[in-house]
């Protein structure tokens, strides 16, 4: 216990004698500055002026952060609801006017020798064609509604037949529904399946090209070519 008070006023001694030297030094800071109060000012005044202006730098900068962040939350608001906009007459089509309408979708981006199944029993080869630079597409169209998701099993009968029955270079699987399963995403990135969502055809339809589309949502890029036939 001796030594606990010994220590207590050790430390509040020590604190005192601090204290004292603090104010000893702040007294003769400023009797210095009164005596050299010319040379002080335009220090202090450069000081100021550099808080000032840093605090108003970093204002400006956390203003125009917060704005970027609400125009990119804005703008894809915007990009959700044009997709969404442009995804209404696809909705409309029946599965056989689906099909062909990705077929059209290809066409249009230089897809050659665009061939649709349109009936069932095609194993899984909805629409086949060549990619501009030969390699060989074959695309499994699955019109769902939106809120549904792909299967494993879907995917599943997919991989089983693009390439070994199809000789497939890019395999797509293209749905209107939102999501698919995580087991199925897993084994499109596994088997070097394209699968693409209805976030991701909502921008095909509104003009993005096909070719900016098969690295997005799975790997996918086929790694082999052919000769254009």
């Amino acid at each position: 216990m001796a030594t606990r008070r010994r220590r207590r006023r050790l430390k509040k001694r020590t604190r005192r004698q601090l204290q004292s030297w603090g104010a000893v030094v702040a007294l003769a800071t400023v009797v210095w500055a009164a005596g050299h109060w010319s040379v002080v000012w335009p220090v202090l005044v450069a000081m100021v002026a550099a808080v000032v202006v840093g605090a108003a730098g970093w204002a400006l900068w956390r203003a125009h952060r917060s704005a970027v962040g609400r125009d990119r939350a804005w703008r894809a608001q915007e990009e959700a609801r044009a997709r969404e906009l442009s995804m209404t007459e696809v909705d409309a089509l029946s599965w056989q006017e689906f099909e062909t309408y990705v077929a059209e979708l290809c066409r249009r981006d230089g897809c050659t020798k665009v061939v649709v199944s349109g009936k069932s029993g095609d194993l899984g080869a909805d629409v086949v064609g060549y990619l501009a630079d030969g390699r060989k597409l074959v695309i499994q169209c699955k019109k769902y509604a939106p809120h549904r998701s792909v299967s494993s099993q879907d995917m599943q009968k997919f991989v089983g037949t693009a390439r070994l029955e199809h000789g497939a270079d890019v395999a797509l699987f293209v749905t209107t529904c939102r999501t698919f399963t995580k087991a199925a995403l897993g084994l499109a990135l596994r088997q070097d399946i394209v699968a693409l969502h209805r976030d991701l055809l909502g921008s095909w339809v509104k003009g993005a090209h096909l070719e900016t589309l098969i690295p997005l949502n799975g790997s996918g890029g086929g790694t082999r070519r052919r000769p254009s036939a």
